[in-house]
């Protein structure tokens, strides 16, 4: 039965019935945080049980949402005791903010902070036990956020982006110089509050979009179909403005930084988020676990490759960040 709450910060917001799984059972709640001002949707699992538990802050990768595959992660975790707070950032899917599409790394960031702060306050959590869990550009941010201070007691780090000098290796001078006219064009257009101009967050070989390495359209494909979510029913732009900032955005020179236990997984043949510069990263990290898995950057993400990166998460988490209902060994 549905039923209505209160949570801090927020207005009433309508809380799912419980699900059941061979794990712990948990409910799902529809809120959202504010971040500088603007509404950022997120939804929240919580297990059902009775003592502080440990929390998840989860975002989506470059120009995605959290509905495509993400959910797979979350359910997994709150089955297993943990809570998960599972966020758009502003801009996208079904958080506030105009214009849409713009992905500002700075902004980002912000949600970043202003998510974990909200996690800390729900009721029913272990305020010092939030585990920031990023995936491609996310991965990114968590590593960013870690390097900051004590914000994270644990990091998953999934396929991350560590490099943007190996990002634009990786994507190659054809691709980037297809990209820089509309780049300059957008930001031009920003700098007279004009509105954006659009390029495709991924496409086909040739294209022009910001990620067209062989592989990474149809890999997007897969995650849409795993997730039950028609393609054309979500919007995969991206105000053309931050291509000239991917270049210049590396979260693995600050890696040395963090602290807490830190989880990076690389696919072998990642032509986006190349898994060298993560694994350099990984190095330098005081606590880290390293984990390498063939395929490629979308492979993480669907099965079979799924099922062995998310038994590693969990396995991570059971030893970092233990619940009662999945401790240590079990």
């Amino acid at each position: 039965m549905t039923h209505w709450r209160r949570l801090p910060g927020d207005d009433l917001e309508r809380s799912y019935g419980m699900t059941s799984t061979a794990g712990a059972s948990f409910e799902t709640i529809d809120s959202g945080f504010h971040s500088h001002g603007t509404r950022c949707a997120a939804r929240i699992y919580r297990p059902s049980v009775t003592e502080p538990v440990p929390v998840i802050v989860m975002a989506h990768g470059f120009g995605g949402v959290r509905t495509v595959r993400l959910p797979a992660y979350a359910e997994t975790f709150a089955a297993a005791g943990y809570a998960v707070v599972l966020f758009d950032y502003r801009y996208f899917g079904d958080s506030d903010g105009q214009p849409r599409q713009l992905l500002d790394i700075d902004s980002q960031l912000d949600d970043w902070r202003s998510a974990v702060k909200w996690a800390r306050n729900l009721p029913g959590i272990d305020a010092s036990r939030v585990v920031g869990w990023g995936t491609s550009f996310a991965g990114g941010h968590v590593l960013t956020i870690g390097a900051e201070g004590d914000e994270f007691a644990a990091v998953i780090a999934q396929v991350p982006h560590t490099s943007g000098v190996a990002a634009l290796r990786a994507a190659g001078l054809r691709a980037s110089m297809r990209l820089l006219p509309k780049a300059l064009h957008d930001s031009w257009r920003a700098l007279r509050r004009g509105e954006p101009i659009y390029v495709n967050s991924v496409g086909v070989a040739g294209s022009v979009a910001v990620m067209t390495a062989p592989g990474a359209d149809d890999g997007v494909e897969r995650m849409y179909a795993e997730s039950g979510v028609r393609r054309d029913s979500r919007v995969e732009t991206v105000a053309a403005r931050v291509v000239l900032r991917v270049g210049l955005y590396s979260p693995g020179r600050r890696a040395a930084r963090i602290t807490c236990p830190t989880l990076i997984q690389v696919a072998t043949d990642d032509n986006i988020a190349p898994a060298r510069s993560a694994k350099k990263a990984a190095a330098l990290i005081r606590s880290s676990t390293f984990r390498s898995y063939l395929g490629g950057h979308f492979s993480p993400y669907v099965s079979p490759l799924f099922e062995s990166v998310i038994a590693d998460q969990l396995t991570f988490l059971r030893k970092v960040v233990p619940t009662r209902v999945l401790g240590p060994g079990r």
